[in-house]
């Protein structure tokens, strides 16, 4: 399958903005798949730390991020299969069955990669996989971090809460397209589009951005979804309407190991519910589960609030060290 053809456009992004020796590549897979991968101070030697975006992102929307977080372990970043610059499979129309085809995907990228243990953070969408794999291969997680996670509550018969317009609109195109499909359609007025939709984007990255007419951040996110939908139709078939899984995961959330703490990451202003991360610590008694609240952060809440994000992060791993060492000593 055809990778994405804008690589030069990802590696002038990423070398512009990260400071910490970091390595790019494409990492192997079975049925020539591969996955683009960025690993971050990739010498270092405490517990590392990986992290998977959300739906229709990239590893790019960590830009903010890793280089704080890189300070004493090695990150990785990685495009989920079927997003981004990574491979653009085919997936099954049954939900389930693309669930494991993501899920297998990661642990197929860990085993090329050589990790053993680490923390698994992953928002909005990819903390659903990052639950789900750790549901299935919960000897790799150290620390299960959800930020924002998409995917846990059941649908109710009513909706009780205010969804953003934007999320309405997707959710009407997709009932007939792929959410992305009018960016693909606009050809070289995709990123205008993008724009136009999600104005908020540039001011979130603005820290990282040359100035108020840099448009890097909507080229960037033009090139992740204008090829083939591969990811974005696996998602399609794995919600209904509004973005409701069709297996939500706080139906299996309790039988992740109880020996995996889970730290679940939420801004105050996100149009995601909390209840369902107060529903896991009940249903997780045993286990255990802390719930953070980033203010004044909406969905992105790594890009809204980083300082805050990075610093609970980073926190969370100081301890996963520390629990290391002890073992070790």
């Amino acid at each position: 399958m055809p990778l994405i053809n804008n690589d030069k456009l990802y590696l002038n992004f990423i070398s512009t903005v990260i400071k910490t020796h970091y390595e790019s590549k494409y990492v192997p897979l079975e049925d020539n798949q591969k996955i683009r991968t960025l690993k971050v101070n990739p010498n270092a030697t405490k517990v590392p730390l990986v992290m998977i975006h959300g739906f229709g992102a990239g590893l790019g929307f960590w830009a903010m991020n890793v280089d704080a977080l890189a300070k004493e372990r090695t990150v990785y970043a990685i495009d989920v299969l079927g997003f981004g610059r990574s491979s653009r499979p085919h997936f099954s129309s049954k939900a389930e069955e693309a669930e494991s085809q993501f899920v297998e995907s990661i642990e197929q990228w860990r085993h090329q990669v050589g990790l053993e243990k680490f923390v698994l953070l992953g928002h909005s969408f990819g903390g659903y996989l990052a639950s789900s794999y750790a549901l299935k291969h919960p000897s790799r997680v150290q620390h299960l971090v959800l930020v924002d996670a998409w995917g846990f509550p059941e649908k109710p018969s009513e909706l009780e809460f205010t969804i953003p317009w934007w999320v309405k609109a997707l959710a009407t195109v997709s009932r007939f397209f792929n959410p992305f499909a009018g960016i693909r359609a606009a050809g070289p007025w995709g990123p205008s589009l993008v724009q136009r939709f999600r104005p908020d984007l540039q001011r979130k990255y603005s820290r990282l951005l040359s100035d108020e007419s840099d448009d890097t951040i909507f080229n960037y996110i033009y090139h992740c979804n204008a090829q083939k939908p591969s990811g974005e139709t696996a998602f399609k078939n794995m919600n209904v309407s509004y973005g409701w899984a069709k297996f939500p995961m706080i139906d299996r959330i309790s039988d992740v190991d109880k020996n995996i703490p889970i730290t679940m990451i939420h801004g105050s202003e996100s149009w995601i519910s909390v209840e369902s991360s107060y529903q896991t610590k009940y249903l997780r008694k045993d286990s255990f589960v802390d719930i953070r609240i980033i203010v004044d952060a909406g969905h992105h809440v790594y890009a809204d609030q980083p300082d805050n994000f990075n610093k609970l992060v980073d926190k969370i791993c100081r301890k996963e060290d520390r629990k290391t060492n002890a073992v070790t000593h």
